[in-house]
């Protein structure tokens, strides 16, 4: 696995991997769809944002997931988003988070990331306790999926929490 800056030729790919699974639909609460043209139009508004950082994560130069860091100078803080489109299990998820906060914490100077999780995704809320995420309250209802109501967890980490 390596993570990589997200580039245009990986438009195609994630139009292949990404919101056409379900499983990645549900858990990103995914409920429109997207066209390649949607992809190349993200990437160009990636590659052109400072305040961004994003990270393609690839097995054998092809595009799984990303890793995506919405950052806020003024308060030190950031959001954070992960979505891998297939490699459940392998640890890679922590991995390309793990890069992503220290960019965040010793590169960037921020203070503070913080991401929203469902309730029902306990394998990304196992890997986020585990690199020091703390749950900071509840969305009641936040999601609608095939006519049930979930709630979103926010989650953060601070740069002076003990990691």
């Amino acid at each position: 696995m390596e993570l990589v800056p997200l580039r245009k030729e990986f438009a195609p790919q994630m139009l292949a991997g990404g919101p056409q699974n379900d499983e990645v639909n549900r858990f990103t609460g995914t409920h429109a769809t997207f066209a390649l043209e949607d992809y190349e139009a993200y990437i160009e508004r990636t590659l052109n944002d400072p305040n961004r950082y994003t990270r393609a994560i690839t097995e054998d130069g092809r595009f799984i997931g990303e890793v995506v860091l919405t950052i806020d100078e003024h308060n030190r803080s950031a959001g954070v988003r992960i979505a891998l489109w297939d490699c459940f299990g392998k640890g890679y998820g922590t991995i390309a988070l793990q890069h992503v906060l220290d960019h965040a914490f010793k590169e960037r100077n921020l203070h503070r990331v913080g991401l929203e999780v469902y309730e029902f995704n306990d394998r990304a809320i196992h890997v986020y306790k585990k690199l020091g995420f703390r749950e900071e309250g509840r969305l009641r209802d936040a999601l609608l999926w095939d006519g049930v109501f979930y709630d979103s967890i926010a989650m953060s980490v601070l740069s002076t929490d003990n990691i």
